[in-house]
């Protein structure tokens, strides 16, 4: 069994190199958050926080989470951060036991339109099992309508309003939304887990000053370990000053145990990462590559949600190819392009078989890829999608691959 699993380890090491990696969650940690991952932190136990454990041993634990604590603050701008979740999910679900009653309304996007499932989606989820669920919608060009949001939240008076999303490919504007939020009386969560590498880079706008609340996972353009960060405001505190500890308990006790004490550290190794001048070139060349595969995909014929995208992901409509989100993606996965599927904005498929696929350049930025291979890269989709077989076209991938290898 043991020899399986470290055969089945290089074999998916093997397959990282040779594709091109383009769901826009995914990205490559450097080899100094792996080995944090991987460190001997794995074998210790830390019920509680930095110098409030149940367990002894934890002097070094408590060093190692106050770095991550102090790291996460300073990057963001916030004086209070919460780095223990295991995963966005978790963290979501903090700040609504924290903040929210069982049954008050959470407004969230509708997942079709970019939303997540922990946005308050209806029954199947715990956002929308535990409490009342308010989804609004893009319009049918695919952007945020404020207008129409702000109506929404006057009439059904949200506890907390979410803002930040997983298929959406515009800047934000989280001033509008602070403004919706203080007129209804709720609580603002900016959920940026795909664009935090973009803004401390500062080629997104921040959400601080004008939310309460902030969560993002690590691990997209942030390029750490699984995991979350939990952040809360100056606004946030001026609302509520015990928003932290009321925070810090949702995690610890209300929802888990220990943390994992070596995703910790990789958190804190990441955050260090984020604050040098070449992790901002990285930010800046993410956009880059993404507008221009935007661009030419676009003089191929391909219709784009919003018609392009300002951040590091898009939304491809397939229907004037005579394809589907599941089709494109099977083919598209063969040639050695790695994409999702993806509902469009009143995507008449259901989400099983969608319209669209989503794909963003996060991780082939990590590995070097500029404009020029994005011309090249949309004309390979070009190629799959109108039919050409995708072993010919997967030979030019790894080819092109093994000049830009992974960290």
């Amino acid at each position: 069994m043991k020899d399986r699993i470290f055969k089945l380890i290089k074999k998916e090491e093997k397959r990282q190199k040779e594709v091109l990696e383009m769901i826009p969650s995914e990205n490559y940690a450097s080899k100094e958050v792996r080995e944090a991952l991987g460190s001997v932190l794995v074998n210790k136990y830390s019920e509680g926080y930095p110098g409030r454990r149940y367990y002894q041993g934890n002097s070094v634990i408590d060093e190692v989470e106050t770095l991550a604590i102090e790291g996460a603050k300073k990057l963001f701008k916030v004086p209070f951060a919460n780095v223990q979740a295991l995963s966005g999910a978790a963290a979501n679900a903090a700040i609504y036991f924290a903040l929210l009653n069982p049954g008050e309304k959470i407004m969230g996007m509708v997942l079709s339109s970019g939303g997540h499932l922990t946005h308050g989606h209806p029954k199947i989820t715990f956002s929308g099992k535990y409490f009342t669920s308010v989804q609004y919608s893009v319009n049918k060009e695919g952007w945020l309508d404020y207008e129409a949001i702000e109506r929404l939240a006057l009439a059904e008076k949200p506890k907390i309003i979410v803002c930040g999303y997983t298929a959406y490919p515009r800047i934000i504007d989280f001033k509008k939304f602070g403004q919706i939020a203080d007129k209804v009386g709720a609580f603002l969560l900016a959920d940026i887990s795909h664009i935090a590498g973009l803004i401390v880079a500062g080629v997104h706008p921040t959400p601080v000053p004008y939310v309460d609340v902030i969560m993002s996972t690590t691990h997209k353009t942030l390029r750490g370990p699984r995991g979350a960060l939990l952040l809360v405001t100056d606004k946030g505190l001026r609302k509520d000053s015990e928003m932290g500890k009321k925070i810090d308990r949702a995690v610890f006790p209300g929802l888990q145990g220990g943390p994992h004490d070596n995703q910790t550290a990789a958190i804190a190794v990441c955050l260090t990462e984020a604050v040098t001048p070449a992790f901002k070139k990285y930010s800046q060349q993410i956009v880059k590559n993404a507008q221009a595969l935007a661009e030419k995909l676009k003089k191929f014929g391909f219709n784009l949600v919003t018609g392009g995208t300002d951040n590091h992901l898009m939304v491809v409509d397939l229907r004037n190819k005579e394809s589907d989100g599941a089709k494109a993606a099977i083919l598209l996965e063969e040639a050695g392009i790695v994409v999702n599927k993806n509902t469009i904005p009143f995507d008449p498929n259901p989400p099983a078989n969608p319209s669209g696929i989503r794909l963003g350049t996060p991780a082939i930025t990590t590995r070097g890829m500029k404009e020029k291979e994005m011309i090249k890269i949309a004309g390979w989709i070009d190629a799959v999608v109108a039919g050409v077989d995708p072993k010919k076209i997967n030979k030019e991938i790894k080819n092109m691959c093994k000049k830009f290898p992974v960290p």
